[in-house]
Order: structure tokens, then C-alpha cells, then sequence
């Protein structure tokens, strides 16, 4: 019997995944839960587990292609008796309540090409493999059904709005619309090769969103009505609009730029230009950065401190027997004082709901370390990191930093960061103003300790110094509050010993 199996949703609503390697063959015997494959979401590398115990029969696709939710990657040959995994089997796959059924008609039914209900006339829901995110719920309508129009026509016709050139997965845009007079020549140029129209909703009918996508919509002064969605059931991800704002601007200069690719070699054969895939992280990360830039009205405070005291703290602290085997690091004390100086301006650990009119104010803090990998920047986040002592912080920051450089940050470390943290000071850089993590209302940056001639009890004197960087939103923190935040770190900092006075 042939099993396939389809690429499921790996948590938090993402629609695709790339293809980073096989760890298996055509040919090969595998056993339930062995790894197959290594994919990297837009958040993170993962690590996929087989549903089930067989022998490959084919790899539908190869490492490096991008494959959406709910597409086969792999055939399985297994016995005629054989099922999904049991449930708990692992952790890593669910039970299905068919013997005979394919796991991958759970992501069908995320994606919403088996919405429907079940013979009693109850929702179908069939269990997904666990660790891969849960299962969207039917709506209880059919998929809505994707319209193409011609790209070139006679007057009259449908103008193209959105353009999307796969090269080597990567997605860019074209004009908003295309004149019905275009000429076939210029039709085919490969940068209107796969020319399509926005959607056109039905009259009356609301395009489909999630909240944040219409807030985001609304502050770009995009009309949903005229974006095509790309996610389950015709669902507008916040990627359609960003690639309809892109297309707006793109005009038809990207006939022109199509033909410009040919033009990129040297008469003597060597490459002019490099042209990289937006993809992974590095397209999760864009993706976050313009959306906090254009929603969230950003306020950067900068403070120079004598952080000596700090430094010879570290000194005494790291030839301490409690501290032993223990990494600290400037970025530990810096830490730990954010985590003091929120418990007295707790406005900086709020976050903005501009769906429900509330700003919901958080009484944990989940500290976000920005960590720069091999695949780009990501800021996964210390759970709970208010109810640590200074050990176990520099232990848990030394734990994220070492997952981050292997790749091996997972979705779950990733969100429900609260505020963030981001060191500057490791590249030589003083100061900057850092862009705050969606949904966060600050971030601080810190610089590089330098020794400079600087005022100390009345005499000047070579001092160890840092400069901090804080962004926040303003629709969150005052100026007063962002002020008071950013003088309660630096005051730590340059005397540790206030903080006796602080909690």
C-alpha cells in the first residue's frame, strides 16, 4: 500500500516550509518517528518525523525548494494493515481515527481542501500529527475557488494586479495593472510570466483575514478586496499584502528589469550582480521589521553610563564558588537589571491590541535575546525570566545563544517574547536605534564597554563606559515612562548596589 505523506503546518498558521535536507532515500527501510528531513520554516529549523514505519517509495521534492502546507514531500511503501502512529507514540505522531487514512488529509483539511462535515452532520475534525500546530476548524463552506484571468487582452479585460516570479523560490511583484493593450512580447518576459489577477471578492462578502493582516491593511491603506489570498481556504496572509504594496510601487519597470537580468555579465563572463532568494528567516524577518516599523510609532532614548562598578562585579562574581562554570557575560548584569527596572515601569512590558481597544500589560516577562545566526536575525525568548536568580539567567541566555548558533531554535522559543534585548556592544557598535519585535513595546540596545576619560568623584579618569539604546512605542510608554525605564537600567548598572533599594 502506498502511503504519502503531506508537508504538515509546523505550528503558528505558516503556509510553507523549505526543503534543507533528506535524511532518508529512495529504497531505504524506516522506522516510525525517524527523521526524515530537516525543513526550515520562516521561524526556525526543524526536524520532521516520519508517520510511519515503511519503506521510501519516492522524495517528491528536492532540498531546496519550497514546498507549501498541505503539498506531498514523500511515498511510503507499507504493509496493507498499516496506520499513522498511535497516539503518544513519541510525541511525534497522532493517532487518526481511520486505520487506512493518510495523515497528510489532517493538513488537506488545515488548508481547506476537506472542509466539510461528517456523515452525523457534526464538523470533521480529524486529530493532526502533534508538534505540527493544530488543526484549523471547517468553516462549513466550500474552499473558495481561485480565478485567472489573461495576462494580455482586448480592451476591456480584467487588468493584472499581482505578479509572482518563482527563481529559485523566491516571490517578486509587478505592476498593480497591466494595460490591456500590453503586447505578448512584453507579456512573456520573465518578470510577468506567471501574471494573475487580484481576487475579486463577491459582492457583500468580506475577504478572508485574520485581525492583525486588516490592521496592517488599514495602516498600509490597502484594500483587501483587491489582494489575492495564498493561505487556507483563500486566506489573506500578511505576505499577499506586502506583495500588493510591493507591486504598487514596482510599475512597469519590472518589464524592463526583467530584461536587465540578461544584461548582468561582464564581457569577460564574471557575474555583475548576486541575486539571493527571499526566503526562511531572512523573509519572517523583513516581513516582522516593516510591519512594527509602519504600525507601532517609534521613540528612541539613548543613556551613557560608568558601568565599572558592573565590570568588577563581574570580577568577584566569576572567581566566586557560587558562580563557578558559570558564564557571565555584560549582557547577564544588563539583563537582569531590565527585569528590575520593569517591575517599577511595567507600561514597557504591555503590548498594543488595537483589535479589542485594550493594551493588556503582562505581570511575567518573557525576554527576547536578539541572536544573530547563519540564517539571519531571530529573538527567541526566555520564558518566565522574572523568577530566575542571576545563575540561572546567565545559564538560560548561554542555553539560547548555543540553540540559536546550532539552528536549532524552535517556534515555541521564538514567540510570546514580551520585551527584548538586543547586544550591539560584540560588533564594536556604541549605539543605535534598534526596531521593536512586533507585538513588544520596547527593545534596548546595548553598546560596546570602552574605556574613556570620564568624570569620577570630582577627577577625571579612564572609566569603563556603555551607551544604552531604548526604542518603545509610544502609543504604550510616555516619554516620561521610557525615561524613567532607561534611568533605573543605568543606574544599576553604574552602582549594582541600588538595586537593594529598587526591590
Amino acid at each position: 500500500m502506498i502511503k504519502e505523506f503531506r508537508l504538515p503546518d509546523l505550528g503558528e498558521g505558516l503556509t510553507e516550509s523549505e526543503i534543507l535536507s533528506w535524511k532518508v532515500g529512495v529504497g531505504d527501510t524506516v522506522s516510525l518517528n525517524q527523521v526524515i528531513a530537516e525543513v526550515e520554516t520562516a521561524k526556525a529549523v526543524v526536524e520532521l518525523p516520519s508517520p510511519f514505519a515503511g519503506v521510501i517509495k519516492e522524495l517528491h521534492e528536492q532540498p531546496g525548494a519550497v514546498v507549501e502546507v498541505g503539498k506531498p514531500i514523500v511515498s511510503f511503501e507499507v504493509a496493507d494493515d498499516a496506520g499513522p502512529a498511535p497516539s503518544g507514540a513519541g510525541g511525534a505522531a497522532a493517532s487518526v481515527r481511520d486505520a487506512g487514512k493518510d495523515p497528510g488529509e489532517d493538513v488537506r483539511e488545515a488548508a481547506g481542501q476537506a472542509a466539510g462535515e461528517s456523515s452525523a452532520g457534526t464538523p470533521k475534525r480529524e486529530p493532526n500529527l502533534v508538534g505540527y500546530g493544530a488543526v484549523v476548524e471547517s468553516t462549513g463552506r466550500p474552499a473558495r475557488r481561485p480565478r485567472t484571468f489573461p495576462v494580455a487582452g482586448p480592451a476591456g479585460s480584467t487588468p493584472a494586479a499581482t505578479t509572482r516570479t518563482d527563481t529559485t523560490s523566491a516571490e517578486t511583484t509587478s505592476a498593480d495593472a497591466m494595460s490591456a493593450e500590453a503586447t505578448p512580447d512584453v507579456a512573456k518576459t520573465p518578470a510577468v510570466e506567471h501574471l494573475a489577477a487580484a481576487s475579486e471578492h463577491p459582492a457583500g462578502e468580506r475577504p478572508r483575514s485574520t485581525p492583525p493582516v486588516r490592521k496592517l491593511a488599514k495602516d498600509l491603506g490597502v484594500d483587501l478586496a483587491r489582494v489575492t489570498g495564498t493561505g487556507p481556504q483563500g486566506l489573506i496572509t500578511r505576505e499577499d499584502v506586502q506583495h500588493f504594496m510591493d507591486s504598487q510601487s514596482a510599475g512597469a519597470a519590472s518589464a524592463g528589469a526583467a530584461a536587465a537580468d540578461h544584461a548582468g555579465v561582464q564581457a569577460g563572463g564574471g557575474a555583475r550582480e548576486t541575486r539571493t532568494a527571499i526566503k526562511g528567516v531572512r523573509k519572517f524577518t523583513a516581513a516582522a521589521m516593516v510591519q512594527s516599523a509602519f504600525t507601532a510609532p517609534h521613540a528612541t532614548e539613548f543613556l551613557t553610563v560608568d558601568v565599572t562598578p558592573s565590570m568588577e562585579l563581574l570580577a568577584r562574581l566569576r572567581d566566586s564558588r557560587e558562580f563557578a562554570g558559570v558564564k557571565l557575560t555584560p549582557l547577564t548584569l544588563a539583563a537582569k537589571a531590565v527585569l528590575i527596572a520593569l517591575r517599577r515601569n511595567p507600561s514597557l512590558n504591555s503590548r498594543w491590541d488595537g483589535e479589542n481597544q485594550e493594551i493588556i500589560t503582562f505581570h511575567y516577562v518573557n525576554l527576547g535575546i536578539a541572536a544573530a545566526t547563519p540564517r539571519g536575525l531571530t529573538v527567541p525568548n526566555i520564558k518566565d525570566a522574572d523568577s530566575l536568580s542571576l545563575a540561572q539567567l546567565a545559564q538560560a541566555l548561554s542555553a539560547l545563544a548555543d540553540t540559536a548558533r546550532a539552528g536549532k531554535t524552535t517556534p515555541a522559543d521564538l514567540a510570546g517574547g514580551t520585551v527584548s534585548i538586543t547586544n550591539i556592544g560584540v560588533f564594536g557598535i556604541d549605539a543605535g536605534t534598534p526596531i521593536l519585535n512586533p507585538g513588544e513595546a520596547a527593545i534596548l540596545a546595548l553598546g560596546a564597554v570602552r574605556r574613556m576619560p570620564w568624570e569620577c568623584r570630582g577627577d577625571i579618569a579612564l572609566r569603563q563606559v556603555m551607551t544604552l539604546s531604548l526604542s518603545f512605542d509610544h502609543r504604550l510608554v510616555d516619554g516620561e515612562q521610557g525615561s524613567r525605564f532607561l534611568a533605573d537600567v543605568g543606574a544599576i548598572l553604574a552602582d549594582p548596589g541600588l538595586v537593594l533599594t529598587m526591590v
